[in-house]
């Protein structure tokens, strides 16, 4: 049976040092505890600009909001797919229960890239009404 050790907890301090690296264009701070992350996302070089923001409290699970453009604006009246909440839009990213993301995980190579491919799914949902982004949506209280 192969061995996987497991991977350290990764405090917010490195959590936003790994952002900080890796989207130098993006910025944020840690306040009483949360740390929070704004960046640009282009999903493709065709698609619009989107501000996003994590905030991560080193309990929880992040949250990504999209900050603008207003996306239910851009549903224009749909209820959209793969969000834990409609307003604000927080994206849901992944099942907390598969554990696809712990705190060991870098938030620079996991929730940033997997939010711009929800963004991707997003843009394509606009165009016809499916979500062809798959996944399992887990209610969240």
């Amino acid at each position: 049976m192969p061995y996987f050790p497991k991977l350290p907890v990764l405090n917010l301090g490195q959590q936003l040092a790994g952002l900080k690296a890796t989207y130098p264009s993006g910025a944020g701070n840690i306040s009483q505890r949360v740390l929070r992350w704004s960046t640009e996302l282009t999903p493709t070089p065709l698609s619009r600009a989107y501000c996003v923001e994590i905030e991560l409290r080193q309990c929880n699970r992040p949250k990504v909001f999209v900050r603008t453009p207003c996306l239910l604006d851009l549903a224009n009246g749909r209820k959209i797919p793969h969000l834990y909440c409609q307003n604000p839009a927080e994206l849901c990213l992944y099942y907390p229960e598969f554990k696809q993301w712990t705190h060991s995980h870098s938030l620079a190579r996991t929730v940033i890239p997997w939010s711009s491919l929800w963004l991707y799914y997003f843009e394509d949902w606009m165009i016809d009404g499916e979500w062809k982004g798959g996944g399992i949506h887990p209610k969240i209280s």
